[in-house]
Formats: structure tokens, sequence, C-alpha cells
């Protein structure tokens, strides 16, 4: 720490889920110390990351593609206990197995630019300076609520996948579902038999992948997505250029008018929703499954954006500024993209903290 109170350190980790995790066990095995080297900072109440708010209805054996943390498996996990108590649990002990210290519950405010060539990092629990920042703080802080006219006057419920509390909470009610990715399927096939109504709206029709999903096939999806943050554009989702996986439940779902999809309405009312044509259904609940957007606004004094609306990324490194990488974001979006990641991260900035050693200063 130095005389104006500033700790210093070399990297600063912003969030401590699955990326920041991966990130934070590659600087300690390239020999970066917890607490001088480097700090990992996360905003949660307990590790976890996203996983922690998941709903209870969905255990362990309804997630799909979890990889595990680099330098430890994850064994032996009950398929029908909630995902959000496995992976909480199982980053718990990662976390004290690599003796990764995360400091916690700390929101990073802003990153600014600092003397001497370092960033400033200023957070709810003072104030760190850093010579280079690994940003993997995800979309789940960020829900995307689209708006559509008359939103304001529904007399029913609104809600977001983020706050979704389970099934049983939709009893006898008429559930309008908006979305066409996996959160708003899964949320259908569960609610249906506890609802008195379904309805599903998405903006585009849905694809149902009735192929195996393929490394090739993944490597071409994480193209595309990659191709879209080199351009400077804000990422999509890998989901929402692989499809939907025609799985057994999903043939059921289809077969039994569950999943009957319909096009986006125009407007909201008191009391449902409405369509240009006069069609109309009348619902208690909107349950908006419409995704997520990346949580970066406390880069915002940094101005990395570009024209596009999102930042230009070239491996995890930003390109307007080496010093800051971003994992977990665009195409290293998944459980196993962020382990990667935060290998890669982790390799550029040796490569950049060798190079400029006056940085230091």
């Amino acid at each position: 720490m130095n005389d104006s109170g500033v700790r210093e350190v070399d990297v600063v980790v912003i969030g401590a889920g699955q990326a920041g995790l991966s990130a934070a066990y590659h600087l300690r095995r390239a020999g970066f110390a917890p607490g001088s080297g480097f700090v990992v900072l996360d905003h949660a109440p307990r590790p976890g990351g996203a996983w922690q708010f998941r709903w209870p209805s969905l255990t362990y054996g309804k997630v799909h593609g979890m990889h595990a943390l680099p330098g430890m498996d994850l064994r032996d996990a009950d398929p029908e206990r909630p995902s959000s108590e496995v992976i909480a649990a199982y980053f718990a002990a990662y976390e004290s197995a690599f003796d990764l210290r995360v400091r916690r519950p700390v929101d990073v405010l802003a990153v600014r630019e600092d003397a001497g060539g370092r960033l400033r990092v200023e957070t709810s629990a003072g104030v760190w300076s850093a010579r280079a920042l690994i940003n993997a703080t995800g979309t789940w802080d960020r829900p995307f609520w689209p708006r559509y006219p008359g939103q304001e006057t529904f007399r029913g419920r609104q809600l977001h996948t983020a706050q979704y509390p389970g099934p049983e909470e939709f009893a006898g009610q008429r559930v309008i579902v908006v979305g066409g990715g996996a959160s708003g399927t899964q949320h259908l096939m569960e609610i249906a038999p506890y609802a008195a109504a379904t309805t599903w709206v998405t903006r585009r029709p849905p694809v149902f992948r009735d192929v195996p999903f393929t490394e090739e096939l993944g490597r071409a999806a994480v193209a595309l997505v990659d191709e879209r943050v080199r351009r400077g554009l804000p990422p999509r989702s890998v989901v929402s250029v692989t499809g939907l996986p025609l799985n057994d439940a999903i043939r059921q779902a289809l077969a039994e008018g569950v999943l009957d999809r319909r096009p986006m309405f125009d407007r909201i009312t008191e009391t449902g929703v409405e369509w240009e044509d006069g069609q109309r259904v009348d619902a208690d609940v909107i349950l908006w499954a419409t995704g997520f957007r990346a949580a970066i606004g406390h880069l915002a004094p940094l101005r990395l954006r570009e024209p596009g609306g999102g930042i230009r990324v070239e491996g995890t490194r930003a390109a307007a500024d080496p010093r800051v990488h971003l994992v977990g974001y665009g195409p290293s979006a998944s459980t196993i993209g962020a382990n990667r990641a935060g290998r890669a991260a982790v390799r550029d900035i040796r490569r950049l903290l060798a190079a400029e050693p006056a940085a230091a200063a």
C-alpha cells in the first residue's frame, strides 16, 4: 500500500466465477502471489459465481456442458441436488485448495487511468492500482429487459430469468414466456404442469438442432461469436448461433404443444399482450427469458467501446488497451471457453509485464 492508501498489485481480477477463478489459478501457477502479485475482487456474497443465484429446480443433472476448473475435478456430484449448491460448494473448495484469497463482497465502481501507466481500480473496499486487469464479470448482473408499448400498464407480474423462483410459484396462473433460448424452453417445460396456461413468444422462430453437437460444430459456433467481438460488436451467446438441442424432453414438449411458439406481440395491455392483427392473450405473469448483456459498465472511463457498441477483443485482450483482458466475454462465455481464456490472458499479461518493467514504478 502506498502513502495515499492505494494498494498496488500487478494484476486485478474482477469476478470470481468460472473465468475469474481460472485466471487466478493460472496467475498462481505463473508465480504471481495472491495479495501482492494479484487480487481477486468479487461482488457476490459467497463463492459460486452466477451459479449461486440459479433457481432451485435447476438441478446439477440438468446442467449442460459444465466443465471442471483447471487443476481440480468436480466429482461425485448428486445430479438431483440444485446446481447452485453443487457448484457453489465446488468453487468454495477450489478457492481454498489453491489459496486464491478472493475478497468479497466488493463492488468495482470504475477503472481509470492511473499514474505511471497503471490502472486505478476504484471499489467499495478502497482503491487498487494495477499494471494489468482481467475482467471476468460475466453477464448475470445485467439482465436484458426489452421495452414494449404499454409495458408499464400491465397489472400482473413481470420478472426476468434472473429472478425466476422455480415453477411452483406459477400454479394456477396464466404465464407468457418471452425468449427463444435455453432458459425460455426450460422455464416453459417446468411451468406448464403447474400453470393454468402458458404461451411462448419469440422474436425469431426457434431453431432446433437434431444432430449431435460435435467439436467441429462447437468451434464453428465460437468462431461466429469471435468474429463479432473482433469487429467491436456486442457479443451474442454461443447458443444463439448453435440452436437448441432437440432432445427427448424438447420432443415431448413440442408434441404436447408446450413449445407452440407465437411471434412477438406488438404491445402490452393491462391484462396481457396484443398483436397488430387484434389477437390477444390474457396473462397473470410475463416472464422475460431474454438473456443478459456483458456487465462492463465499470470499464467505461477507459473508453474501450467501439462505434458498434462492443469492446473489440483480440484473443482476450482489449484491442484498445493491451493491459485489459476480458475473459468469459463473447467466444469465451462458456465454462470450457472461460478456462482457456484465463490461461491465455495470463500468458499475454506475463509477456506484457516482462516487456514493460517501468510500469511497476
